[in-house]
């Protein structure tokens, strides 16, 4: 990564042409609204996609999220910025010395037994080197690129910038929480000691589960840009999809309690089910990677998630409006409601169902994307709906490991498995093993929810 490329100029500069884009894109929709020009939106998304490829950086970082957000862009945008790639060149050695020096101070190089040069990983916020310890541990050295906080700062302006246009153009979903939800989430990812700490937290929550393994921090050479573990080896897992049935449903289930034990027993999910994120081992555990984007709710939260799921099993309408208000939802009409539950039915159909199954069905490789459609549609002709802040990363992290899922062609009693973790739920113990868990690993306690009040529309 050259130093220009973090210069103010060279900011600016990757600025101007994405405004340019953006600009152009207000003009457009301002012309379809006003003039009624049509809005050739397929192909400015592919010239928008082509801008922001050429940046690195949280703004690269940023159009990914959006494009697994149901809702928070128009279709024709999120089949583009999906095609984002994250792995930019990466920085080259000259830099690497001098932003270790930076972190570890100027005789860092005698801490390690070896470092190598090249990147092993480039990211958007950062890349990994392997090394070896002087004990012989190989170890991964997560470093963050230089002027981060301001980039991200700067990026963060742009994404409201990019929302309010969007909601110009489309009014069914209010982006004013999903701003607030991804700018904060982002502001952490930034802190690879507080990421230190969620790594030491997820080696806790998942000390029993023995097809799962979690990199240890290695503190003294850890930093609040620089992150250290031990590495761990283990193949892509796209490497497994065309693998035997019996070894793709080990892996699945191995990647369900990955993702569902920490949020069912201690309120805490991993909000970037990527595949990268995950690595597979000869004996089909996973390796689960990236502990950037760490969402912990409070347990009524978890509490309605579980409510949702016996409101739809029951078709009880209210006891699924309360679900949606414990979680932040308001002004529920039951036609909202009732098209609420249609999304809420497609993400747990799964696991309503008491038979080995698949996870679901793509559409031209989107997980859920005509559901989605067809419910934005509703929710367009009923009014703006505000999504609250809880809400963006647990659906985006639900309908990411379903992608995942999907490419394993995994055929699982869902239902089983669902139903044996949440059996013996307590909100009241939640709580407590919360508290306990967060407290030990120096992670801060969700703040007390509350619940969403009806108020007229105005």
């Amino acid at each position: 990564m050259g130093s220009e490329e973090n210069s103010f100029g060279g900011r600016m500069m990757r600025y101007a042409r994405v405004s340019t884009q953006m600009g152009g894109l207000a003009a457009r929709l301002a012309g379809e609204r006003y003039l009624g020009l049509k809005v050739e939106r397929t192909k400015h998304a592919a010239d928008l996609k082509e801008a922001l490829g050429g940046l690195r950086g949280p703004l690269v970082k940023v159009a990914q999220m959006l494009a697994t957000i149901p809702e928070a862009l128009p279709q024709e945008y999120v089949g583009e910025l999906q095609q984002l790639q994250a792995n930019a060149p990466p920085m080259g050695w000259a830099f690497v010395k001098r932003r270790m020096a930076s972190e570890l101070g100027a005789g860092w190089q005698p801490k390690f037994k070896s470092f190598e040069h090249e990147a092993a990983a480039a990211a958007s916020l950062g890349q990994v080197h392997k090394a070896v310890h002087h004990d012989g541990r190989l170890l991964a050295c997560k470093l963050q690129y230089p002027d981060m906080q301001s980039a991200v700062e700067a990026d963060l302006k742009q994404l409201k910038l990019i929302l309010s246009i969007f909601e110009r153009y489309d009014k069914a979903i209010s982006t004013r929480q999903i701003h607030a939800e991804i700018s904060a989430r982002l502001r952490e990812e930034l802190d690879y000691e507080l990421e230190g700490r969620h790594c030491n937290l997820y080696r806790a929550m998942l000390a029993d589960e023995a097809g799962v393994h979690v990199p240890e921090i290695v503190p003294e050479l850890s930093t609040r840009r620089l992150l250290t573990t031990n590495w761990l080896e283990g193949e892509p897992i796209l490497s497994t999809v065309n693998g035997d049935l019996e070894r793709r449903n080990v892996l699945a289930m191995n990647m369900f309690r990955a993702w569902y034990v920490p949020l069912y027993y201690y309120g805490v999910i991993h909000g970037d089910p990527h595949l990268g994120n995950y690595s597979v081992r000869p004996d089909t555990s996973i390796n689960l990677l990236d502990f950037g984007c760490v969402r912990v709710f409070p347990p009524r939260f978890v509490g309605g998630v579980i409510e949702l799921y016996r409101a739809l099993q029951t078709d009880d309408r209210d006891r699924a409006a309360a679900a949606y208000r414990t979680w932040g939802f308001g002004n529920l009409s039951n036609e909202l409601v009732d098209v609420l539950n249609v999304w809420a039915s497609f993400l747990y159909a799964p696991v309503m169902d008491d038979r080995a199954r698949t996870m679901g069905e793509t559409n031209n490789g989107v997980y859920g994307r005509e559901k989605a459609a067809m419910v934005h549609g509703e929710l367009k002709r009923l009014g703006t709906i505000e999504v609250p802040r809880e809400f963006v990363f647990m659906d985006r992290a639900a309908l990411g490991l379903g992608s995942v899922f999907i490419h394993l062609k995994a055929e699982i009693n869902w239902y089983r498995l669902f139903n044996e973790l949440i059996s013996d739920f307590d909100e009241a113990m939640l709580t407590e093993r919360q508290r306990t868990m967060l407290t030990e690993h120096d992670v801060p306690l969700p703040p007390e929810e509350t619940v969403m009040v009806d108020h007229p529309t105005e």
